[in-house]
């Protein structure tokens, strides 16, 4: 089985919605294309589906998503993933290109510090 490609982010500003109307800020630290992991001040509850809206360099992704058990809890904050249940055409693509163009820096970001120049 293929695990999806996840690349580390800069702490991109995010807003998670429940359909009670409530709101919770966070802070997405990794993204693929099948979900993601958000730092937030509190835990929901695994299991929960919630909107996940927010916005990268290419544009705004917005889509439905089932928040898992959360891996890590630090004094303010929790580290809590989730899935990627519903996502339109436009968010998917726009998630795609996000993913493909973050993990492209990371690839050529780590290459040109591990090469060198042969000394003449």
């Amino acid at each position: 089985m293929h695990r999806a490609t996840r690349v580390q982010l800069d702490s991109v500003p995010a807003l998670v919605s429940h359909g009670d109307g409530q709101r919770a800020r966070g802070r997405l630290q990794v993204l693929s294309e099948t979900g993601g992991l958000l730092q937030l001040a509190r835990a929901l509850a695994e299991g929960d589906f919630v909107e996940v809206a927010f916005q990268v360099q290419v544009g705004n992704v917005r889509g439905m998503a089932e928040m898992l058990t959360p891996v890590r809890t630090v004094p303010g904050s929790v580290f809590q993933p989730f899935r990627f249940v519903a996502l339109g055409d436009d968010d998917h693509d726009t998630l795609r290109m996000a993913v493909n163009s973050a993990s492209d820096k990371s690839f050529f970001g780590l290459r040109s510090r591990s090469w060198t120049e042969p000394r003449s």
